[in-house]
């Protein structure tokens, strides 16, 4: 019986390439990182317009592997190449889309499309993020929609004993916040090349899946980390009191030199200290840090040998998730109660695919752009520490030396000689 080796030869390229699509991704996607940090629009879209190239072609790959193993186009093949068994809103929608796309003059062909981006497609985005990012699957990040405010409570609890009166609805009414989602917007640029409108409504919403998540994740995390509030959220590093005009200030950097109990037991307690002279429980904590960091600093400091010679690494006294982000600057790391983070996404505009007229410069393919718009804050000014770790130390081994009264041995040893523990 003969084998076929032009399919395992497919695979097996596809397999050996694996590591190296995955480097070239991470290499822009660190660009798009330096640049948003520099403020650098042209970088950015250049960076980005790489990251929309490598999307496409490793699609590109896997619909010409599926041809030439002549798979069945099922809806268990597509699932394994990324893409979903899309509902019949999602296929009419992304039909009418290729075909404005198609046409000689696509912004007002994009423009006669009556149909919006299915929320159900905005899910599965956020789905994607949540997955693949862990600070994002960390926070309180919500898809709000059409929303365009929201309310928080910054509590967690609105209840209180004791008659109704006006100085009780004004305590309650303190431990709200109200949130206006409109107040940062985020273009999404899409650059879709032609080849990519031939291959049909699934492709065509794994990579708008895939290109919305990636791009969305780089400037969400900068954000979250580190935005300053004016046209962006308020970040994790930020004092939530004294924006002046609309910029909020980094809060001050309390210095740690090591993660023992000693030294991580304030900043617990820090945390523990709600709004309102309120305290709560606090079960578990967030450890953001930048990834040079985290292997030059928190991973020799939290990194401990057991007695058979192994290794345990992120080991901390307390329950900590350590998140390696880019955002964070180097020497610095952010500890926090995820859950008082709160991010909120929308759609603007209906959430409509439109034809962009900006990055020119960008002849590879036509640019299109989806709208969105939120925002995020810390729900009070103790659910976030920024941390000077420029001076953490790596883990040290404890010795203790036991004193052998005279006259006695300890194990065998000689009288006098100690041990250690």
């Amino acid at each position: 019986m003969k084998h076929s080796t032009k399919g395992i030869g497919l695979q097996f390229f596809a397999m050996k390439n694996l590591d190296a699509v995955q480097q070239q991704r991470t290499e822009i996607l660190q660009r798009m990182t330096d640049a948003v940090q520099a403020n650098d629009q042209e970088k950015f879209m250049q960076a980005f317009g790489d990251l929309a190239d490598a999307i496409g072609q490793s699609i590109l790959g896997d619909v010409q592997a599926l041809q030439a193993l002549q798979a069945a186009q099922d809806n268990s093949i597509l699932a394994a190449r990324g893409c979903r068994v899309l509902t019949s809103e999602e296929r009419q929608y992304y039909d009418a889309i290729i075909g404005a796309m198609k046409s000689d003059d696509p912004k007002q062909a994009l423009t006669n499309v009556n149909k919006v981006l299915p929320e159900t497609v905005i899910d599965a985005v956020f789905e994607d993020l949540i997955t693949n990012h862990p600070l994002l699957a960390e926070i309180n990040f919500q898809n709000t929609g059409a929303l365009v405010k929201i309310l928080l409570s910054t509590t967690g609890g609105g209840a209180k004993w004791g008659p109704i009166d006006k100085k009780i609805t004004e305590e309650l009414s303190a431990n709200f916040i109200e949130l206006d989602l409109t107040l940062a917007a985020l273009t999404a640029f899409l650059p879709v090349n032609r080849y990519m409108l031939d291959l049909g409504p699934a492709w065509l919403d794994r990579y708008v899946r895939e290109l919305l998540s990636e791009a969305l994740a780089v400037e969400l995390e900068t954000g979250i980390i580190a935005g300053n509030g004016k046209d962006a959220p308020i970040g994790m590093m930020k004092k939530l009191t004294g924006a002046v005009d609309g910029v909020y200030a980094d809060k001050t950097a309390v210095a740690v030199t090591d993660l023992t109990p000693a030294a991580y037991g304030p900043l617990l307690a820090t945390l523990s200290k709600g709004p309102n002279g309120k305290h709560r429980p606090v079960v578990k904590v967030l450890l953001a840090v930048n990834p040079e960091d985290y292997f030059t600093k928190v991973f020799p400091a939290t990194t401990v040998r057991a007695a058979d010679g192994t290794y345990s690494k992120d080991v901390f006294p307390f329950p900590t998730t350590v998140v390696q982000s880019a955002a964070v600057p180097a020497g610095k790391a952010v500890m926090g109660l995820p859950a008082k983070y709160f991010m909120g996404l929308g759609t603007q505009s209906g959430g409509k695919i439109e034809y962009s007229d900006e990055y020119k410069f960008l002849e590879r393919q036509r640019i299109y752009a989806i709208f969105l718009y939120g925002y995020g804050r810390a729900m009070d000014e103790n659910a976030f520490i920024l941390l000077d770790i420029s001076g953490l130390k790596g883990a040290a081994l404890e010795v203790k030396v036991t004193e052998i009264p005279a006259g006695e041995s300890a194990g065998g040893t000689a009288s006098g000689a100690g041990e250690t523990e």
